[in-house]
């Protein structure tokens, strides 16, 4: 935080506050010091456990459950992109803009594809009552052999 950023009685940035708020969530202390996790370090993937392991680090103490819960609803106010790379594996994106993403299947890693290296055309025309809402595109990686 920079020295001309106000601060609440719980020292968490007013933005944090403001943007939690915005979203339509409630400012709670967990989902603050979450945010702060998150949002503090750039734009990144982050799974549900790794964020639980920098809580833990950081002496935030909030369950498994509640980074679950967190990031979910974090998600669905639109603070953060799901990446679901398979039925058990799920990472959420600091950066919610449209971009693909690159899968390093050995080290379980998500990176950003250039927005300039993928066009996606020739869609198929959504059902009956449906739209589209976003293409995800995921390049799997492996080592070359």
């Amino acid at each position: 935080m920079s020295g001309t950023e106000k601060t609440t009685e719980t020292h968490e940035p007013i933005c944090l506050t403001g943007k939690l708020r915005k979203a339509g969530l409630r400012p709670t202390r967990q989902r603050l010091s979450l945010a702060q996790l998150l949002f503090s370090k750039g734009d990144r993937h982050v799974s549900a456990e790794a964020l639980h392991e920098e809580a833990v680090d950081a002496n935030v103490h909030v369950s498994l459950a509640t980074v679950y819960n967190t990031l979910h609803q974090f998600n669905e106010a639109g603070l953060l992109r799901a990446v679901a790379i398979d039925s058990s594996k799920t990472y959420f994106d600091t950066n919610t803009s449209d971009h693909h993403h690159f899968f390093i299947e050995k080290e379980n890693r998500v990176v950003d594809v250039p927005a300039s290296q993928i066009t996606v055309s020739d869609l198929p025309v959504a059902p009956e009552g449906m739209e589209i809402e976003r293409v995800d595109v995921i390049v799997r990686l492996r080592e070359k052999r």
